[in-house]
């Protein structure tokens, strides 16, 4: 079988190496080249260490136009800066683990049309598309909990709390990503602005067919390295019983979500691309937890399975991953 060829644009950082780790052992890929502009000529394990000895591959400062597929692991604001200073070929296609084009107002740019990457309500679109929005790592984790409960059009207010491990701010040092800071230390951040939610609200929006009410989202930081839970509440009048029938139901056939009566926590998925969700019902209040790991079903592993769903082979190609459970 013919291998997909891949270009990395920003190879560097936490989702570029998570990308990396994932390709170099995917069964139907083939990495190019990886560009970075602060790293050309210098191996991959000089910055990604772990991978001694798994690949001769060197950052580039040149790029390949005989690739498939480009990955733009890049910045926010980064893959449209990007694509306006080098001309891509239109039959290369594009995903994008920015923010850049996940809202509609945004999804043109350039004549390329970008889908929202969730396979989880748009696996058809994602086949047939040539340039994906890869989607946040809170927004996924914050969808993949209320989806069932928008298609029944059973949104009520939403309160959300999520916390997320350091990674999710990205390799650039920050006063509140040093070790003396997180270590011991949370901290509540960006309470009810965070940027990713426009991206929920829209998606939402996209399967219930009207307007959404009000998703109340406060974000911690963590004294852990990767991960994200998340857990969301909002009155509703149906039994938990028929509340699990409904995300049974509603996430059958989707090989990474997985709907659980038991209690669910950060180990099960850090270093897969699973995520898990448990329902809770006090009252008539509904609680909805679910967790991922926020550099690959938020973000890297994510990207692949869009790759693999692109291409058409195996969904799951590359991405059965052992979760570091201890």
């Amino acid at each position: 079988m013919k291998k997909i060829k891949v270009g990395i644009i920003g190879g560097a950082g936490y989702t570029g190496g998570e990308l990396i780790r994932l390709l170099i052992n995917h069964p139907s890929a083939e990495i190019i080249y990886i560009h970075s502009k602060s790293n050309a000529g210098k191996q991959l394990h000089s910055v990604h260490q772990d991978l001694v000895g798994q690949t001769d591959l060197q950052f580039s400062h040149q790029m390949d136009d005989d690739v498939d597929v480009l990955f733009l692991c890049v910045g926010h604001g980064d893959s449209v800066k990007f694509l306006k200073e080098n001309s891509i070929p239109g039959n290369i296609k594009i995903i994008s683990l920015s923010q850049d084009f996940r809202l509609k107002e945004n999804s043109i740019f350039q004549n390329r049309e970008f889908i929202y990457g969730l396979p989880e309500i748009n696996r058809e679109k994602i086949k047939k598309a040539d340039n994906i929005a890869n989607p946040g790592c809170f927004a996924s984790a914050i969808e993949l909990g209320l989806l069932p409960i928008a298609k029944m059009n059973l949104l009520q207010d939403v309160y959300t709390t999520g916390i997320t491990g350091s990674t999710g701010a990205g390799q650039s040092l920050s006063a509140t990503s040093h070790f003396s800071w997180r270590e011991n230390n949370v901290q509540a951040y960006k309470s009810l602005t965070h940027q990713h939610l426009n991206e929920i609200n829209e998606t939402l929006k996209s399967v219930s067919g009207k307007s959404i009410p009000s998703i109340h989202f406060v974000p911690w930081r963590g004294d852990f390295t990767r991960g994200i839970f998340i857990t969301s509440q909002l009155k509703c009048s149906e039994t938990l019983p028929e509340m699990y029938k409904a995300f049974e139901d509603f996430f059958e056939g989707h090989p990474f979500v997985k709907v659980t009566r038991e209690p669910i926590f950060l180990k099960q998925v850090v270093n897969t691309n699973n995520c898990f969700v448990n329902l809770e019902k006090v009252g008539d209040i509904l609680v909805i937890h679910s967790v991922l790991d926020n550099l690959l079903k938020g973000a890297s592993g994510h990207a692949v399975q869009n790759m693999n769903l692109m291409f058409n082979i195996d969904e799951t190609a590359g991405l059965r991953l052992k979760a570091n459970y201890f």
